[in-house]
Formats: C-alpha cells, sequence, structure tokens
C-alpha cells in the first residue's frame, strides 16, 4: 500500500508540472514551456521542469515545514532556473540543502546573479531545515516587446492560475507560510491565505528581513557584513 501511495504522489507531481507547462499568457514568459531566443539552450524549458519535479518530489520527501511565497519571478533568476527566489549561482547551494538533488542550468554562458536571491540565500542556508520558495505568480511577467524586463504580473493573469500555489500547498502540507514583501501579502490574502510577511530584502530592506528571519527562525544574530561578506560586495 505504501509503494502505491508513493507512486500516486509521484505522478500527481508530474502531472502537476505538465498542466503548469501548458499555459501560455501574452507578455509572460513560462520557463517550463518558452524558449529564450537569447540565453537559453535547447531542451531549456525541459531542463527547468525537470529541476521543479527534482525539487517538488524532495520536498515532498523531507516533509517540509515552511514556505515562502514571493510575487513573481524574475529575469535574472527564476526566468531562467524555473525556481522561486533562485538564481543560476545558487542552484548548487539549493541542491545541496534538499539532499543533493539534480538541479541543471538551461542557459549559456557564466552562471547570472541576482540580488534578490543572493540576499534571500545568504539567509535561508542557516536555517536548519530545508525552505520551499515559490511566487504567487509562477511565471516572469514582462512589458511588451521587452522580455528582459520585469513588471508585476496583473490580477486577472494570477487569477487563471490561483490553481498552481493551492495545489503546492495541498501537496506539500507546510506549517506555515511566509510572504516575502508587501504585493505578495496581497496577493496571497486576495485567495484567502493568511501568511506571516518578512519585508522584502531589495530597496533598502535587507537589514529588516535579515530580522524577521532570525527571529522566525531563532537564529542567532547575524550583522549584513557578516552575512553576506564578499558576495554582498561583488554585487555592489
Amino acid at each position: 500500500m505504501l509503494v502505491k501511495e508513493q507512486l500516486a504522489k509521484m505522478g500527481r507531481i508530474e502531472a502537476f508540472v505538465e498542466k503548469l507547462a501548458d499555459v501560455s499568457l501574452p507578455n509572460v514568459f513560462n520557463p517550463y514551456r518558452d524558449k529564450c531566443p537569447i540565453f537559453d539552450v535547447d531542451d531549456a524549458p525541459s531542463i527547468r521542469r525537470a529541476n521543479l519535479l527534482n525539487l517538488l518530489e524532495a520536498a515532498r520527501d523531507q516533509s517540509v515545514i515552511s514556505i515562502w511565497v514571493a510575487r513573481d519571478l524574475g529575469y535574472r533568476g527564476g526566468r531562467r532556473t524555473g525556481l522561486a527566489l533562485t538564481d543560476e549561482y545558487h542552484l548548487p547551494l539549493m541542491a545541496s540543502i534538499f539532499g543533493d538533488i539534480e538541479l541543471r542550468r538551461s542557459t549559456f554562458g557564466p552562471p547570472v546573479k541576482e540580488r534578490t536571491a543572493t540576499t534571500i540565500w545568504n539567509v535561508v542556508e542557516r536555517v536548519a531545515d530545508p525552505i520551499f520558495m515559490w511566487n504567487a505568480f509562477p511565471f516572469h511577467p514582462h512589458l511588451p516587446d521587452e522580455p528582459m524586463s520585469n513588471r508585476c504580473h496583473r490580477r486577472s493573469e494570477r487569477q487563471k492560475l490561483d490553481w498552481v500555489l493551492n495545489e503546492i500547498l495541498d501537496l506539500l502540507k507546510p506549517k506555515s507560510v511566509y510572504s516575502i514583501g508587501g504585493d505578495a501579502k496581497k496577493c496571497l490574502s486576495t485567495m484567502g491565505l493568511k501568511t506571516t510577511a518578512f519585508r522584502h530584502p531589495s530597496y533598502g530592506g535587507q537589514t529588516e528581513f535579515i530580522t524577521q528571519v532570525e527571529r522566525a527562525y531563532n537564529l542567532q544574530p547575524c550583522s549584513i557584513s557578516k552575512t553576506f561578506g564578499t558576495r554582498q560586495l561583488e554585487l555592489l
């Protein structure tokens, strides 16, 4: 019976990823379906689907306790990796934290860093339990004819995809859900989800974000300079 249940759950995750890959919206890059003509390798969408599949299976098997939810994917991070709040530079760290799972790059050239992902991961790696990260809107919305721009998704766009986050929450059943930033908190509130909010680390919010995470997870306080070190200097 246990084997049958495990197979059923695995099939559910695969079906979820495939359903997500079927979505197409104007001025929205779906990393599990779309291919960037400039930076992506030939099989980039399938690589990103595999990344998400492997991460979801690991999160389910490890019974993740908490989920962090931001607003939407950025062009330097999740657009390239298919993973929320995670740029290419931090893929190896995520793979290690979730049990050395396979996470591959889907683009050419050196790994790209994203400011928000760097801040997030320097704090996440201090938390003992793995944290699953997602977005209220799971794709990368961009301005018309400007694929490498970021914009906030429209409510009408998100409403077509409310099922995505609901499915993840039902699948993983976390004990706590944290929203990253005010926009994400508002999005989740409209979905009827109550969350504990963290200050978004961008635009001068690093110190408050770090302090809030330290309190939430009972971490030893650490200064920004000590937390980020040379990695922060490289981004300035």
